[in-house]
């Protein structure tokens, strides 16, 4: 696939991103329901883009395959050469809270690779965008990740769990601070600006939470893998990753010093 396609692929991205931000932004109390299994909650704002999306990217790609969060999965995705992974709204929990932390998070996958990605978040007028080969940006300029190395200087975005004793190679956790942000997606774009850097999650993590974000971050010269360090594949049968490790130069120091027996 030529870069010139990628970029075809990133502007279609682009605009479907911005043509859902007044819909997910229009419901002022939408109904939420919640996901079986303790998956978190979903809101008719979700699936209203949900449904936009897949008719306005799959309108314009039909043999695209098609993965998200709101819609229920199908195994013609697994033939398509290229898929859609989409997350209509990353970050429902805080959208319902009326926090600006949520996204929209769109990417295309081509044989295992993230090759074009968008991360809008509307409420902060932030839009990331990214394609395979050429680079990574924000509101259009450039962005670089962090080249910190030194733990005790550095934050990572992540949840307590991430900084429990157990998931640590005897259970020595680095000297690194802590924060957090709902949103996966803007959590990978957050270390791809430089602004944090380093981000661990450690329960399984859904493809569509991350794709877009860690395209973007490995465009700006950071690196992204499960816990463990395997390489991050996309479009897989069951779309998820052993948690995540990502981050600019830190990834390198970190991903050591963690337990790869811990459960």
């Amino acid at each position: 696939m030529q870069a010139t396609d990628h970029s075809e692929d990133l502007a279609l991205l682009v605009a479907a991103a911005h043509a859902a931000a007044p819909i997910a932004m229009e419901f002022r109390t939408p109904e939420v329901w919640d996901k079986p299994d303790g998956a978190g909650p979903v809101c008719e704002a979700d699936l209203a883009v949900d449904a936009m999306l897949r008719t306005r990217l799959g309108a314009a790609r039909p043999s695209y395959g098609w993965l998200s969060e709101e819609t229920a999965d199908a195994p013609e995705r697994l033939a398509a050469e290229r898929s859609f992974i989409v997350d209509p709204i990353d970050g429902t929990r805080a959208y319902l809270e009326g926090s600006a932390d949520w996204a929209h998070s769109l990417a295309v996958a081509e044989h295992g690779r993230i090759t074009a990605a968008c991360v809008l978040l509307p409420r902060h007028g932030l839009l990331y965008t990214a394609t395979l080969g050429g680079g990574a940006f924000l509101n259009g300029a450039p962005i670089r990740a962090s080249d910190q190395t030194d733990p005790a200087r550095a934050t990572l975005l992540g949840p307590r769990l991430a900084m429990s004793p157990e998931q640590w190679s005897g259970g020595d956790v680095p000297p690194v601070r802590r924060a957090f942000r709902s949103a996966l997606a803007w959590r990978l774009c957050l270390l791809a600006e430089a602004r944090f850097d380093a981000m661990l999650t450690i329960r399984p993590t859904w493809e569509w939470d991350i794709a877009a974000g860690c395209l973007i971050l490995t465009e700006a010269g950071g690196t992204a893998t499960d816990r463990r360090g395997a390489v991050l594949t996309f479009n897989k049968p069951v779309p998820q990753s052993d948690g995540v490790l990502a981050g600019g130069a830190l990834h390198g120091v970190l991903l050591p010093l963690l337990d790869p027996a811990a459960a």
